[in-house]
């Protein structure tokens, strides 16, 4: 049974995934307020974009080994006041190069407490009985679907997202600096280390670099569904705009629920098999897209992707956790990295795609890529014996 230090240690790392999502959530649902506030076009938005992402990878890379080196405890309400500082500046850009400069810190923010929630989640989850890691990733849903809602009150009453964004930026700080206390050290709950001089084993470079190819793969997956769902439904299905964000919302909804779910599927069948079944599932979910143009099976066939999608991720990022313990920020940086590039590239893939051939056919691709996951999905075994051969 778990004492109430790893107990409480949850329900912080609860808080701060909510807090991620709510704060990207919030800059999402203020995307257009911000686009005409600065007079910039689709296309430099586009571009400004990207700046956030590359800045997001660069946190991620720099937050890894500092955890490493200061602790999860101490990085991860960092990482939350960085956050919420960088939320102040979106809403009172006035120009693209402004802007620019906001969407840097922001994505800095973003990707660093990214890798520092995970992390911690890591060592949570070493202080449990069985895996718990999915239901910190569905309280990040969860703080998306919070914002949604914030924004659309707050827009409807006419408030400026300057306002907006700097008053749950202020919330953000606060909340991270009053959960910091209930956070935990790595060491406590670490198994004894042998008293042998002998050095211990690295995990193998190309393990982990597998991992971060299948984190890769299946984030990709997931943003191809973020950005294309409701308007594949608009353009190919001729639904409504209303009708539309259906699409999206199965799989949304999936996406949640599953995640909800995961943890204690995994605590009974193991990672491998969430990953190698849940890529299958999802494959044939994308696929029934594909190939059935009638709407109530294309809300089945996303719903079906979400859910398979749903539980692979958090398998990842506890496998790249638990590689290897001294270096585990570092690691989980590389993979969690190579997913959140998937995650940006899955979007542009397919409209770049979309140019050439029809919307439908497009994402072959995400369902040819969920096939590597089913393939290589036994990495996720735990390693039972050391190796020798040491991480690039």
């Amino acid at each position: 049974m778990t004492t109430p230090l790893p107990r409480a240690a949850r329900v912080a790392t609860w808080i701060y995934f909510t807090l991620n999502g709510f704060a990207v959530g919030l800059w999402v649902v203020h995307i257009p307020d911000i686009e005409r506030a600065t007079g910039i076009t689709h296309s430099a938005l586009g571009g400004l974009l990207l700046v956030l992402g590359g800045a997001a990878f660069l946190g991620m890379q720099v937050a890894g080994p500092l955890a490493d080196r200061v602790g999860q405890r101490k990085l991860l309400p960092a990482a939350g006041v960085l956050l919420g500082a960088a939320l102040f500046f979106p809403g009172l850009a006035t120009s693209w190069w402004a802007l620019g400069l906001a969407l840097l810190f922001f994505g800095f923010g973003n990707g660093t407490i990214d890798v520092a929630m995970n992390s911690h989640a890591v060592v949570v989850e070493r202080a449990y009985p069985r895996p718990i890691m999915a239901s910190f990733h569905a309280m990040w849903s969860i703080g998306g679907a919070f914002a949604a809602l914030v924004g659309a009150g707050t827009l409807g009453a006419s408030v400026p997202a300057a306002v907006t964004l700097s008053a749950c930026g202020v919330f953000t700080i606060v909340v991270s600096l009053l959960t910091g206390r209930f956070l935990i050290d790595a060491e406590p709950h670490e198994p004894e280390q042998a008293t042998t001089s002998a050095p211990t084993a690295k995990p193998p470079a190309k393990l982990v670099w597998l991992l971060g190819a299948i984190a890769f793969t299946m984030m990709l997956a997931e943003g191809v569904a973020n950005d294309w769902a409701a308007l594949h439904a608009e353009d190919v299905l001729g639904t409504s705009t209303s009708t539309a964000a259906f699409a999206y919302g199965a799989f949304a909804v999936a996406m949640t629920v599953g995640r909800f779910a995961t943890d204690r599927v995994a605590a009974l069948v193991g990672p491998v098999a969430i990953v190698r079944y849940g890529a299958a599932l999802a494959a044939v979910g994308l696929s029934l897209v594909v190939v059935v143009p009638w709407l109530p099976v294309t809300l089945v066939g996303w719903a079906l992707f979400g859910l398979g999608l749903s539980g692979s991720v958090p398998q990842l990022f506890t496998a790249a956790g638990n590689l290897d313990k001294r270096s585990s920020g570092a690691l989980m940086a590389r993979v969690v990295g190579l997913g959140y590039v998937g995650l940006l590239a899955g979007p542009a893939l397919i409209g770049g795609l979309a140019h050439w051939i029809p919307l439908n056919l497009a994402f072959i691709v995400p369902v040819v890529l969920c096939v590597p996951a089913v393939v290589f999905a036994g990495v996720l075994t735990p390693r039972a014996t050391p190796v020798d051969e040491p991480v690039a």
